[in-house]
């Protein structure tokens, strides 16, 4: 049970052979909510590390199942199948103590901050070890735990961890201290779609249709594990140094049944719109007849809105905003508002007044116009008009095939989108270049003086408890093996396959490591 000086002590525990639980002489319905809850977060630490050490002894089976059966098909001599099974145990020794060392703050060296949010920061970071140049988002603990965002941070650790696609920003460790959560990942230098809306004010059909097209994928990618993103809008759509979009910001996401769908609860925050879906007003009227300084206003604030508790609404299906059901087609609805900004200047509900948004898109059937200038094909029209209506009629909401299928996208070579050259090519001159992102002061304190603590101690602490599963390691079997030496040809005359390309033919899994797989520190 629990000692004073906050550790764990277990004592002896017997059983009976008649009875099916365990006497342990504490009456556990009079145990404090403190105690329970460390006993919780025990067994949860407990669980992963077994959990996690079955996997991984099954996964090392399994390349070791996979290189003999290559090997066999490679027609290499038995001596020679011996050496690459004994040298891949060497590799595996080899990457299991790499994988067991624990990743922390003090190994990466704090950057530029290029990013702002309601609960944390992104900043640029290097690894100490290999000069790496990552995003690190830190996020404070006692924020997250305060305004109930525990299961945002959890829903986008996890989608990053279980999604790996060339269209979704990569994670590649997670880890706390006693204040903050981070979350390490690749930096893309090339900035967001909304600076790129900012600086160009509206794009032509063709670097649209190409920026459409990749978010397609990107949304797909995740909707095809059964997530949707739920927060789909131009600052969540960033780009790396060659221009090719890859989607970001996972705190809202959500797993969801392939036949079911979500009804909104507390987890997004809107304005109350019941009293407010009825009715028309001279507020209702179209951006482009908002008054020029109101409309400049309204792009002056889009930036700041985006740090906000608050966010942009502007994007936000009509019923989401109505609290009912709804499943993966309000991701598509998000992105025919973006269409219709990339095209027209704005989105296509916006007001100064979330209120009037609010009202507009529930009212999209008399509020979604088109000016008269900037003038776009009836093709894009049509589109956008598919994206923006009923969840019955709204394209995607029978596959991704039907978006694709659309004529605007009739000269679109889908499997190569990112092979091409990017519609809009980023100024970025070197790793740490952040010219494409807004500067921020950097407001960050000294280093604190409190001492690191081993993960047995840390997991009790009770706000901590809420975050036990947190840490993960990006794991590149492959990567490691070529980078350990191990790239060796077995027979130069022949056709016979190194360890290295026999193994890049093997379906090799990321590998979750958890806090249990660490090594308790005393």
């Amino acid at each position: 049970m629990d000692g004073g000086d906050g550790t764990v002590r277990l004592g002896a525990l017997h059983l009976k052979p008649d009875r099916s639980v365990f006497d342990s002489g504490v009456d556990v319905s009079v145990s404090s909510p403190v105690t329970r809850q460390k006993a919780a977060a025990a067994k949860q630490f407990i669980e992963n590390h077994y959990k996690n050490y079955l996997q991984g002894l099954q996964d090392r089976k399994e390349r070791r199942r996979a290189l003999q059966r290559r090997a066999q098909e490679a027609q290499v001599s038995n001596e020679e199948k011996e050496e690459m099974l004994r040298n891949l145990e060497r590799r595996e020794t080899e990457f299991m103590r790499l994988q067991r060392r624990k990743i922390g703050i003090d190994d990466f060296e704090q950057l530029t901050v290029i990013g702002k949010g309601a609960f944390g920061e992104v900043r640029l970071c290097r690894a100490k070890d290999t000069g790496e140049i990552f995003a690190m988002k830190k996020l404070k603990k006692s924020e997250m735990l305060s305004r109930g965002q525990v299961e945002h941070v959890r829903s986008e650790r996890n989608l990053l961890a279980e999604v790996d696609s060339r269209c979704i920003v990569k994670l590649f460790y997670s880890f706390q201290d006693s204040d903050f959560l981070y979350l390490i990942m690749e930096y893309l230098p090339g900035g967001d779609i909304m600076t790129l809306l900012m600086r160009e004010d509206i794009l032509s059909e063709d670097v649209a249709r190409f920026y459409i097209a990749e978010s397609i994928l990107a949304i797909h990618s995740i909707h095809q594990h059964n997530y949707v993103h739920r927060d789909i809008k131009p600052d969540n759509l960033i780009l790396d140094k060659n221009g090719h979009l890859k989607l970001s910001d996972f705190g809202l996401c959500k797993p969801l049944d392939k036949y079911s769908n979500l009804l909104e609860n507390e987890d997004i925050s809107t304005q109350e719109v019941a009293n407010e879906s009825g009715g028309h007003s001279a507020s209702d009227r179209p951006p482009w007849l908002m008054p020029k300084e109101k409309l400049q206003q309204w792009k002056r604030n889009r930036r700041a809105l985006a740090y906000s508790t608050v966010g942009t609404l502007d994007y936000m299906a009509p019923e989401v905003l109505l609290k009912k059901g709804y499943g993966m087609e309000c991701d598509w609805w998000s992105l025919g508002a973006i269409m219709y900004e990339m095209l027209i200047g704005y989105p296509p509900f916006c007001s100064d007044d979330p209120r009037i948004t609010c009202r507009k898109i529930i009212n999209w059937k008399t509020c979604l116009k088109f000016p008269e200038d900037p003038k776009i094909s009836s093709e894009a029209e049509d589109l956008i008009c598919h994206l923006l209506c009923d969840v019955e009629t709204r394209l995607g909401t029978r596959g991704v095939e039907e978006l694709k299928a659309h004529p605007w996208f009739r000269c679109t070579q889908w499997d190569l989108l990112y092979e091409f050259e990017a519609a809009y090519k980023p100024t970025v001159i070197g790793d740490l270049d952040t010219q494409n992102f807004e500067k921020f002061p950097d407001l960050e304190g000294p280093p604190s003086t409190i001492p690191s603590v081993g993960p047995w101690r840390k997991m009790l602490t009770s706000k901590d408890t809420n975050f036990i599963g947190f840490t993960y390691k990006k794991s590149d079997v492959l990567k490691s093996l070529e980078s350990s030496g191990t790239d060796m040809k077995l027979n130069e005359s022949s056709k016979a396959a190194s360890l290295i390309s026999l193994l890049g033919q093997i379906e090799l899994e990321e590998t979750v490591i958890s806090e249990g797989e660490q090594k308790p520190e005393t």
